[in-house]
């Protein structure tokens, strides 16, 4: 999978932003340490801007941006071909020669790139907030690499946006079982409660989630 693939595949961007809020919340229940967490979302990154992302913790990581103007995604793949790391320190040609105006501030912007100003990406996409569907630029990707920008590892829960996909990660990644019907009910955006919140780290409180639900801009009771 490239960036073209997941392109064709990521929802509009509402869609996006409801799944990217969902797994920073289902994250939050799981790691209260924030540092050990997947993903996260910030609904007040700068103003009038959001942001959701991801890092595995070994150098792989995304930024996706949401603002007045649309959507922006960064992703970096540290073991890809594409790294600037290994092509003179420059991005890969076409994967951001072809970003619009609108979303060049983010190009540049100090956390998406390395301390002497080179853009820390490997794919890029993007969506004006009129526009009818995902763009990338216009790229010759190395042929000899099943995953050449690291699309597939970075994007993998953007495009199966099953809960079941979910459990699977994190099953996976936490080396615990995770609660499939728990899961759902947050990727549905719904309230939480403290069973909810239980069924899912026994160590939690919904009051230790207070500043992540927050800052999450996840919905509440009324």
């Amino acid at each position: 999978m490239t960036v073209y693939d997941v392109a064709r595949r990521l929802p509009p961007i509402a869609g996006l932003r409801e799944l990217c809020r969902s797994l920073a919340m289902v994250d939050a229940i799981l790691s209260p340490d924030w540092e050990r967490r997947y993903y996260s979302f910030n609904a007040a990154w700068a103003e009038r801007e959001e942001i959701a992302s991801m890092r595995n913790g070994s150098g792989d990581e995304y930024s996706i941006v949401f603002s007045v103007a649309g959507v922006y995604v960064r992703g970096f793949s540290h073991e890809s071909p594409m790294s600037p790391y290994g092509h003179d320190c420059e991005p890969w040609p076409g994967v951001i020669d072809d970003v619009p105006d609108v979303f060049k501030p983010f190009v540049d912007e100090p956390a998406f790139t390395d301390e002497d100003g080179v853009p820390v990406v490997t794919a890029c996409l993007w969506r004006e907030a009129t526009d009818d569907q995902w763009h990338h630029g216009r790229i010759d990707f190395p042929s000899d690499h099943a995953d050449p920008d690291g699309a597939t590892g970075l994007f993998q829960l953007l495009v199966d946006r099953s809960p079941e996909a979910f459990q699977r990660f994190a099953e996976d990644y936490y080396e615990a079982p995770v609660d499939l019907e728990a899961v759902r009910h947050v990727y549905a955006l719904r309230p939480l409660d403290q069973e909810l919140v239980s069924s899912l780290n026994e160590e939690v409180t919904l009051a230790d989630l207070a500043q992540d639900i927050s800052e999450i801009g996840y919905p509440q009771a009324r």
